[in-house]
């Protein structure tokens, strides 16, 4: 039995059953589709899952919320990163804002939604699912353990759409502004 997806085409439901958070996003899957991406590097899969955290401090005007640069192309991201074994979803979501943008606090239990991208590996491009995690900064460290190799900045929300490139990443920072 297939399941058809938004734009019309269908997948097998075993298929499906993989993408848990095709439901969650509504159904807009932005997963690369197996070939080349904008770049012309080849997509391959299997599609792997990282958890991400979206640092959130609340001010006189309304809320913040706080990015980092990638490593390797310094573009605009919320810190993310691959499950940790020893630890739930949401703690290695909390975890990776720590290691990246130097924040602490309390982290949601219940995802806010997820997004999708292509990372770049070896030349090939892995498609990635990220589970994403709301967390109230209580603490903002000087000093972190990727602080020589990221910079952060805290955004509003619209201001922080508009710098990252993930259309679903997008969508979730426009929606902490309502």
């Amino acid at each position: 039995m297939d399941f058809r997806l938004h734009d019309g085409t269908s997948r097998p439901r075993k298929t499906v059953a993989r993408f848990h958070c095709l439901i969650h996003c509504q159904g807009r899957s932005g997963l690369p589709r197996p070939g080349t991406n904008r770049n012309a590097m080849p997509i391959v899969e299997p599609k792997g899952s990282q958890v991400a955290a979206i640092p959130f401090r609340r001010t006189g005007s309304g809320v913040e919320v706080l990015l980092v640069t990638s490593r390797e192309t310094h573009r605009w991201v919320v810190p993310k990163g691959w499950p940790w074994a020893d630890r739930g979803p949401h703690e290695a979501a909390a975890a990776e804002a720590w290691e990246e943008a130097g924040v602490r606090g309390k982290v949601q239990k219940k995802p806010v939604g997820c997004f999708h991208y292509g990372k770049r590996r070896k030349g090939d491009v892995l498609a990635v699912e990220v589970t994403v995690f709301l967390l109230d900064v209580h603490e903002e460290a000087a000093h972190w353990p990727e602080e020589g190799e990221r910079q952060r900045a805290w955004f509003d929300p619209a201001s922080a759409a508009e710098a990252v490139a993930e259309e679903e990443l997008k969508d979730l920072l426009r929606s902490l502004a309502a």
